[in-house]
């Protein structure tokens, strides 16, 4: 078993050290192969009319907020969001241009909301990771010290290859979270840049 320990140990710490090289060295915390841009730009997910007239006017019209709310929420399809952009613009006949502007800056300000979240997220989790990974070298220095010792504690050799054990399973499963979370902020973008695109075709 504390062979195994030793192994376990060894890999999650290639994993750290990998991990510790930032993409970005403005983003030392960003633990994501993506580069780390903080905040989506309007001018690459909004080709129409100028938006200073609506700005934060959206929270004000209780249909737009609740609409945003569900076009906004990752448990709605694209398909279906996009079906519920059109029906709620082709309803909206002279106000469809004001409308559209609304919405869009709802969505606007919202997912780009929730992806600051997820971002602010990832890095506390890559601080842990690296606080884990200090703890894990550690405590590796001193197995290999406890195994070395004469004569050998059994039982200290034991209980620390178990907190070994604990510790670095906690570190995988948090390097599996991590990876599958930071393809979020790139599926907010994603989403925001096809919503846009059929608000503003809807709009013509």
């Amino acid at each position: 078993m504390t062979v195994r320990v030793l192994a376990i140990s060894i890999l999650v710490l290639a994993v750290a050290s990998t991990a510790a090289h930032a993409v970005d060295p403005r983003y030392p915390d960003w633990p994501c192969t993506q580069a780390k841009v903080p905040e989506i730009s309007l001018a690459a997910v909004w080709g129409g009319p100028a938006l200073d007239d609506v700005q934060n006017k959206w929270k004000d019209d209780a249909r737009i907020r609740a609409l945003v709310a569900k076009l906004a929420a990752r448990k709605t399809s694209l398909d279906e969001a996009e079906k519920l952009v059109k029906a709620f613009l082709a309803g909206s006949a002279a106000d469809k241009t004001a409308n559209a502007k609304l919405l869009f800056t709802g969505l606007f300000d919202t997912l780009n909301a929730q992806r600051s979240q997820v971002m602010n997220g990832l890095e506390r989790v890559s601080r842990k990771q690296r606080d884990a990974a200090d703890k894990i070298r550690a405590e590796t220095v001193q197995l290999q010290a406890l195994q070395g010792a004469t004569p050998r504690d059994e039982a200290k050799v034991e209980a620390l290859s178990n907190e070994l054990i604990w510790k670095t399973r906690i570190f995988e499963d948090r390097h599996k979270v991590v990876r599958f979370v930071c393809e979020v902020p790139t599926l907010i973008d994603q989403r925001l840049f096809a919503l846009g695109r059929v608000i503003q075709q809807e709009m013509e």
